[in-house]
């Protein structure tokens, strides 16, 4: 059988498959270099992916940051890239196709799955893109392995027009889609974004698709300046101007529909529940680091109706909702990278990322 399955893999005979590779490796708390490291092997139903462009993410940073997962581990999971091998039995790709991938993926049959709450599947929590050690994205190097279930239902065509940058923006995408589906956002609402950052601007972006009006926050007056380009109708400086009044001129006094925090600031967490009308919804979505603690004050929850809800990750069935407004350019997303940097300059891109500046929004890694 394994003669077999090596006489009908489908190989790029320049990939360089039998090599080493670049890779930045995470050996624990802030503490992550540039190594070789081989070249992940694949098996049946398997892809190898060559890596052409990958986002920082926030949640890579906090792991890096805080050292919340055990090293030694290559991180990454925004990846688009080119189909470089394919093993026996994939039909889907061949050799050249452009593709971006999601890492995780669903059963789609046990108890959360059927109440679409994917994220907490646990088929869904296994990684399935890996350059080495445990599966934990991969993208941070120069070739990554898309495991069976991902290829199947996971893996994204691109299409020609659209750049692999653009396309490493569907998973970041689909998790805002994904936490607009679990607000019940309606046409018409008023929803305030608490951070105008990557995330946070393609949050904005996302209301605005769905029909709603978006009013962004944030503190730095730069990215303040690209939310509005992009669709905010209102974008403002809490420290500065008054939020207050500037919502209810927007709902007749009532205060948002809803309140997205899209920035690691308990703070942020206790104005988003007083800039919320009555028996409207807070919604956490930057809030991913174990025990931590926030004051809540829960007499808005009870008396108030005022909902605080959380979501995360991103939904299998969101797939081809976020490739098509990334594709068709209803999300600009071009607009939102600030930074294309080398494999080898990954510590400067992530210093860059979680020191958010005038001139910094996403980061992106071109291994």
């Amino acid at each position: 059988m394994a003669m077999k399955n090596q006489q009908n893999r489908t190989t790029n005979p320049h990939s360089g498959t039998n090599g080493n590779m670049r890779a930045a490796v995470y050996r624990g708390k802030s503490d992550i270099s540039v190594e070789m490291v081989p070249i992940p092997a694949i098996g049946e139903r398997e892809i190898l992916l060559r890596v052409n462009a990958c986002g920082i993410c926030g949640t890579d940073l906090k792991k890096i940051e805080y050292g919340l997962v055990p090293p030694p581990r290559i991180f990454g999971h925004e990846i688009a890239g080119t189909v470089v091998e394919v093993g026996s039995g994939v039909n889907r790709f061949k050799v050249g196709n452009r593709v971006s991938t999601h890492h995780h993926i669903p059963c789609r049959k046990c108890f959360y799955c059927r109440k679409k709450l994917f994220s907490q599947c646990e088929s869904y929590r296994r990684t399935g893109t890996t350059a080495g050690f445990e599966p934990a994205g991969g993208g941070f190097a120069e070739y990554v392995r898309l495991m069976d279930w991902i290829v199947e239902e996971g893996t994204v065509p691109i299409p020609d027009d659209v750049s692999f940058e653009e396309a490493s923006f569907l998973e970041p995408l689909n998790t805002c889609l994904k936490a607009l589906e679990t607000a019940e956002l309606e046409q018409g609402e008023v929803v305030v974004i608490y951070g105008q950052g990557p995330v946070g601007l393609l949050m904005m972006q996302a209301v605005v698709c769905e029909g709603a009006r978006a009013v962004g926050l944030d503190l730095i007056e730069g990215r303040l300046a690209v939310s509005r380009e992009l669709g905010a109708e209102v974008a403002l400086n809490p420290e500065q101007e008054d939020v207050v009044s500037a919502v209810a001129d927007l709902t007749e006094g009532r205060g948002a529909d809803l309140a997205i925090v899209a920035a690691a600031s308990p703070e942020a967490i206790k104005a988003a529940q007083g800039i919320v009308r009555r028996g409207g919804r807070v919604l956490l979505f930057a809030q991913t680091v174990p025990g931590e603690m926030v004051p809540v004050d829960t007499s808005c929850i009870c008396m108030e109706e005022k909902r605080l809800i959380g979501s995360y990750s991103a939904s299998v069935e969101l797939q081809n909702k976020a490739a098509n407004l990334i594709y068709t350019r209803k999300v600009n997303v071009e607009r939102l990278i600030s930074h294309r940097l080398a494999l080898e300059l990954l510590p400067e891109g992530i210093h860059l990322a979680s020191h958010p500046s005038e001139h910094s929004l996403k980061v992106v890694i071109q291994p």
